[in-house]
């Protein structure tokens, strides 16, 4: 079962806005059985609405959504476009009309003239109510074919998709089922980890997919499996992860929609009723925003000093003078007296500390841009290593970030903790 989706808007075009709602109807279709063929996205304009649809329904997809141009006001021409490729007229649809007076009225908002064009629709289509808001979606059904209209306001869109098309699309077609399991891997690359489990990827049944997902910091390795068996298919695949977790040893962190690492060391220290705090430099406090994002946060996290500049280095931290002018601001050494120096601040059980450039120019260091210290302080000691993450400077901080998170989790997981301690 395949479907493709059209996205319509000018603002998606230039760039004004990132088109969210292709991904997210994706993701649903996905869970149901339905694969994508195709995403398009293509300006407000009649013409090439009709061309998209025209070309949509002569693809092998069985579904086609269409998200957007539905609105009140002249450059939404979606209905339009819709009739004339059908060459029906359009009709006011009275349950529509009522619905949005209802809702109006809750909203004590004038029913305009023109918002009560919102409940006009192709003849040839069945209007979907929107209970939050004015523009209905549509469903018109072409041979084995369907074709559905959505609104582009995203919380619109999700609530017609929840509520209306996807229980229609289930009731309609006989769908397969779709597997997707994705495990999150840190501290290797692409291509070594495909050659550590070249062996086992070479004697994947044919059912079975593998997808390198490779992004800052980490390594997502997805299986995808379809069939009309659920528990087979479900059993195969379980089966084969119990073949590849063991080859990929400490790298492995969880699967995806358990959270990325940052949820893995939320949840160890949580259980384990440790404190955690962060000093960070070059990192400028993307490590705190990526914990305090974690539901839960307050019960093991502490706080953070965002340690810019030197002088806050000196002064809050305790880093002396001396040490900076011995190894520089970029140094391992700095990054262990930070992580020292706030962990007895906080009387905190761990700490995290960053420094180093991250571009695009580098100061009072003899360092180059991407190299980045960071350290980890543990209830015995404190260790620290230097990376060089290259550039952009995006890239070197969402690596750093990545990368302190994995440091932490070792060190949390460890049964006996030692002292590491860079010569």
């Amino acid at each position: 079962m395949n479907a493709e989706i059209i996205a319509i808007g000018d603002e998606i075009l230039i760039g004004q806005i990132v088109d969210t709602n292709s991904q997210w109807i994706a993701k649903e279709l996905n869970k149901i059985g339905v694969s994508i063929w195709q995403v398009k996205a293509i300006q407000d304009d009649e013409s090439l609405i009709e061309k998209a649809l025209a070309d949509a329904v002569n693809s092998p997809v069985e579904i086609i959504i269409i998200t957007g141009g539905l609105g009140p006001t002249k450059d939404d021409v979606t209905k339009q476009a819709i009739c004339n490729y059908f060459g029906v007229e359009m009709r006011m649809d009275q349950e529509v009309l009522a619905a949005n007076s209802v809702l109006l009225e809750k909203l004590n908002y004038e029913y305009t003239k023109v918002l009560q064009l919102q409940a006009e629709a192709p003849s040839n289509a069945i209007a979907l109510i929107n209970n939050l808001g004015t523009a209905p979606g549509l469903w018109i059904s072409k041979g084995q074919q369907v074709i559905i209209a959505l609104p582009g306001v995203p919380s619109e869109m999700k609530g017609l998709m929840l509520d209306k098309v996807i229980p229609k699309i289930q009731a309609s077609y006989v769908l397969p089922h779709i597997v997707h399991r994705t495990l999150l891997t840190y501290g290797m690359g692409e291509s070594k980890v495909a050659e550590k489990i070249a062996d086992w990827e070479q004697a994947l049944p044919a059912a079975i997919k593998l997808a390198y997902l490779p992004s800052f910091g980490v390594l997502r390795l997805r299986l995808s499996a379809k069939s009309r068996d659920k528990d087979a298919i479900e059993k195969i695949v379980e089966q084969e992860l119990e073949k590849l977790l063991p080859l990929l040893g400490d790298i492995f962190v969880g699967f995806e929609e358990e959270g990325f690492i940052e949820a893995s060391v939320a949840k160890i220290m949580s259980q384990n009723k440790q404190t955690l705090v962060t000093a960070e430099s070059c990192t400028g406090g993307k490590i705190a925003q990526m914990i305090t994002a974690q539901p839960g946060a307050s019960t093991y996290y502490l706080g953070t000093i965002i340690a810019y500049s030197e002088a806050v280095k000196i002064r809050e931290l305790g880093v002396s003078e001396k040490l900076i002018r011995e190894h520089s601001v970029v140094s391992c050494e700095v990054s262990e007296a930070m992580a020292r120096g706030i962990q007895e601040k906080f009387k905190s059980d761990f700490a995290i500390a960053t420094t180093g450039n991250a571009g695009p120019t580098v100061d009072k260091t003899d360092k180059s841009v991407g190299v980045v210290c960071i350290a980890i302080a543990t209830p015995t000691g404190v260790y620290s290593e230097e990376f060089n993450f290259g550039q952009p400077r995006e890239k070197v901080i969402i690596k750093a970030s990545a990368k302190a998170f994995e440091m932490l989790r070792k060190e949390i997981l460890k049964k006996d903790e030692k002292l590491f301690v860079n010569s």
